[in-house]
């Protein structure tokens, strides 16, 4: 097996699908929420973490189902073309709901058919990558899942001011094409089928984790589950964060994740040469560190300082102190984001891709269901402190910081020669 760069770009067109449905329900479901149908903010907390309960359920399940899955176009393949355009369709009815309740089954069949597809687009990454260049790989796919959120946050924002449907239409588009290419252009390796006692299992993995006496992948899944904490809480109320704290508009909100977003795809790449030339570990303690420091400084700056207006670039239109403050996050969520993935996968063998990129799922997907559920109490309880996220998030940083001492594992297996 080498290292393509084409195949890869190609693969991480699937993950700028998935990209571009997440980067606009995040951003706009809250504001119909509140404005349309008056939901509290803790509710609101708990309607955006409906996403990760249904894929806390599905997507590790399907991981694992995805390795036992052996058919003419491959294991992973078949979830893509059965998901994704499911999702297409429920995603354009959710800004046509006048009801709450024709929102929710709009969302519950978005959520469902996401949650299939989203684990084998990204296990196909260490399928088709030699270990070494994992980082490099995830790199790729991220800066690709970064484009789909920055053409969703910039692009989305004009659309939603010319019509709120209009970024819905826009995701459900971009995520059909992307599909279909990954579909017309990937080709997964053939992998033997295991006997019943080889086979992967999810809860067997996972048992195993807890008794090992060697506990460096499951101190690295509660990293994970400690840094998508922080950054779930953050994401999933950023906008209404910037409407009811900063006094910003709607808009300037998904501009300003745009700009964080924007800094992250252009560190995927640089974030996974260094995870390869300096170690995964260690970029991603790095990350961990500058992403606290931002993060706590959203707390700790007045308002005023916050929104004060620094430059005006092309595309991203004005840039406050806190749209910096995000870029320097978008950094360092980079050096951790990239390199976290492919070490979890180089813990384990080629036939358990998909059931660790599941387990990989379950605790992100778990934190992505506490963080804003948590946040969103906390706001609630507090008078609406919307600046009380930013003082919690770091903590979580400091435990995921913690949890990375004890890996002693997930560096690259083995060199070869790039292609």
């Amino acid at each position: 097996m080498k290292f393509s760069y084409g195949k890869t770009f190609l693969l991480g067109l699937g993950f700028f699908g998935v990209s571009v449905i997440w980067s606009v329900y995040n951003a706009y479901v809250p504001v119909f929420l509140q404005d349309r149908f008056a939901l509290a903010t803790g509710f609101i907390g708990i309607f955006m973490t409906l996403d990760n309960i249904a894929a806390l359920f599905i997507q590790p399940a399907v991981g694992s189902w995805s390795d036992n899955l052996h058919t003419r176009i491959g294991r992973r393949l078949p979830f893509i073309l059965v998901g994704a355009p499911i999702a297409a369709v429920a995603f354009i009815f959710l800004p046509l709901a006048k009801s709450l309740f024709l929102f929710f089954l709009a969302a519950v069949m978005l959520l469902l058919s996401m949650a299939i597809w989203r684990t084998p687009v990204v296990a196909l990454m260490p399928d088709i990558t030699p270990s070494e260049h994992r980082s490099v790989a995830n790199g790729i796919i991220n800066l690709m899942g970064g484009l789909g959120a920055i053409i969703a946050f910039l692009g989305g924002a004009k659309l939603y001011d010319m019509n709120p449907e209009y970024p819905f239409l826009l995701g459900s588009i971009l995520v059909v094409i992307s599909a279909l290419l990954v579909f017309i252009f990937i080709r997964e390796p053939k992998v033997h089928p295991q006997s019943e006692e080889e086979k992967p299992d999810l809860l067997k993995s996972l048992k195993e984790l807890f008794q090992s006496k060697e506990k460096s992948p499951l101190f690295m899944l509660f990293a994970i589950l400690f840094w998508f904490i922080s950054y779930a809480g953050i994401e999933a109320l950023f906008t209404l964060y910037c409407v009811n704290y900063l006094k910003l508009g709607v808009s300037d909100g998904s501009r300003l994740l745009g700009q964080l977003s924007l800094l992250f795809v252009v560190f995927a790449l640089p974030a996974g040469y260094l995870g390869r030339s300096f170690g995964r570990k260690r970029t991603i303690m790095v990350g961990i560190v500058i992403m606290a420091a931002a993060v706590a400084s959203l707390f700790f700056v007045p308002v005023l300082s916050l929104t004060h207006v620094l430059t005006k670039l092309p595309v991203l239109g004005q840039v406050p102190i806190v749209g910096l403050i995000l870029m320097v996050t978008g950094i360092a969520w980079a050096l951790i984001n990239i390199n976290s993935l492919p070490m979890v996968v180089d813990m384990t063998d080629e036939v358990h891709n998909g059931t660790f990129t599941g387990l990989y799922y379950l605790f992100s997907t778990l934190a992505a269901i506490i963080g804003p559920i948590m946040y969103g109490w906390i706001i609630q309880l507090n008078n609406s402190r919307y600046d009380l996220v930013m003082l919690v998030s770091p903590i979580f940083l400091v435990a995921a910081f913690i949890c990375m001492i004890f890996v002693k594992r997930g560096e690259p297996k083995q060199i070869e020669p790039t292609a």
